[in-house]
């Protein structure tokens, strides 16, 4: 089983990731992980911690000679800031400390619509700081680097994964036709990573205005990944469906509230005859089975599993809980009406969370593959995905 986990404070000295099942022989260089860093730290209305911040990952364990060895894959990505941090952040009791010590920038404003205020009441903590240092967004920089790592084995099997933004702020991108091949290098040419030039600068213009105001923006990200072959997932138990587990993975980046894959809610709006893609034969598309659908409303899916046609899905992302004109909430030292702690933020992440739910879908489409064909090494694995191609062909050549 392909897994990862986590651990690491906003402010802390560094974060950690541990990638787990990765087969053998996998090509793996610091520098495959550090361009999808770099990918996540772009992005018009970004805050000061990007200047900061110029995250490298240290390969420390899993990797050698530049391939991994089968066994877990450790991550380390320093926190630049942590200097910045080490009297507020350190892991230490300092000198005269209580029990439950007060250190400088303690929060006892929680945010409206962050993790603050529940987690401080869940966990028992005095200070919210314990909670939001923690469920900071700073955390996916790990998740990147773990995708990072799955993308390179997908890599192997000609799996393409990309993202661009399609809706900020209540402005829509309009969707290019042609399509870009290649989507990443067209949008990460982009401060906003959208296809649409038009509508960038009608988005920054309102980012603009959107600062003066000490407010926020959330926006829509759409992910395709392309070069899938049929089967990925199953449709025999809840918890196998890989509709289901794509949407968990990235209803779990922080912010995201919702997820679509093809049309999405459209489809209930829809007649049968609007929604579901027609069959038809293809002779050059070994990995469907040489069929192909005549449009792909399903975005790819249908049953839980993947039908070899472009992967789609759309992720929407709600604005950012710090606002540098705080909402009302409650101060939980005094109970008296209090305005939110402002803590350093940005205006919009929207461009970066595509590059996060890039991550995500090529974490679960790995695990996915991984879990379809088997293997310690890549050879093996390689050996078992050819063959599942060569089985599925002969069932259509007739």
């Amino acid at each position: 089983m392909l897994r990862f986990t986590t651990a690491g404070e906003s402010h802390g000295p560094a974060l950690i990731c541990v990638l787990e099942g990765m087969p053998a022989g996998v090509p793996l260089l610091a520098a495959d992980v550090d361009t999808e860093l770099a990918r996540r730290q772009q992005g018009y209305g970004r805050g000061r911690r990007m200047q900061i911040e110029r995250d490298t990952v240290e390969l420390v364990a899993g990797v050698r000679a530049g391939e991994t060895l089968g066994a877990p894959i450790a991550i380390s990505i320093r926190n630049r800031d942590w200097a910045n941090w080490q009297a507020i952040m350190d892991p230490a009791p300092r000198p005269g400390e209580s029990a439950r010590p007060t250190r400088a920038r303690a929060v006892t404003r929680p945010r409206p619509g962050h993790a603050d205020l529940a987690g401080l009441l869940k966990y028992d903590r005095d200070d919210a700081r314990d909670i939001l240092e923690r469920a900071s967004a700073r955390e996916t920089a790990a998740r990147v680097a773990a995708g990072a790592i799955c993308r390179r084995l997908l890599r192997e099997f000609g799996v393409r994964i990309g993202s661009h933004l399609v809706h900020l702020g209540g402005i829509d991108a309009v969707r290019p036709d042609p399509f870009p091949t290649d989507i990443n290098a067209a949008a990460d040419a982009s401060p906003l990573r959208t296809l649409d030039p038009a509508a960038e600068r009608r988005m920054i213009e309102r980012i603009d205005i959107v600062k003066r105001e000490g407010n926020t923006l959330g926006g829509i990200c759409e992910v395709v990944c392309d070069g899938l072959p049929v089967g990925l997932g199953s449709h025999v138990s809840w918890d196998r469906k890989l509709d289901g587990r794509l949407g968990a993975a990235l209803l779990s980046i922080p912010a995201v509230k919702g997820v679509e894959m093809g049309l999405g809610f459209e489809t209930a709006r829809r007649s049968g005859a609007e929604v579901h893609d027609e069959i038809e034969m293809a002779p050059d598309r070994p990995l469907t089975g040489f069929v192909r659908r005549r449009t792909n409303r399903a975005g790819g899916l249908e049953g839980g599993m993947t039908t070899g046609e472009p992967l789609v899905l759309r992720v929407a992302m709600k604005p950012i809980s710090t606002l540098m004109r705080p909402l009302g909430t409650v101060d939980t030292t005094t109970h008296g009406p209090a305005a939110a702690v402002a803590e350093r933020s940005d205006v919009t992440a929207v461009p970066a969370m595509g590059v996060i739910a890039e991550a995500m879908v090529a974490f679960v489409i790995a695990q996915a593959l991984l879990e379809k064909f088997g293997g310690d090494s890549l050879g093996e694995l390689r050996r078992n995905y050819e063959g599942y191609l060569r089985q599925v062909a002969g069932r259509m050549a007739d």
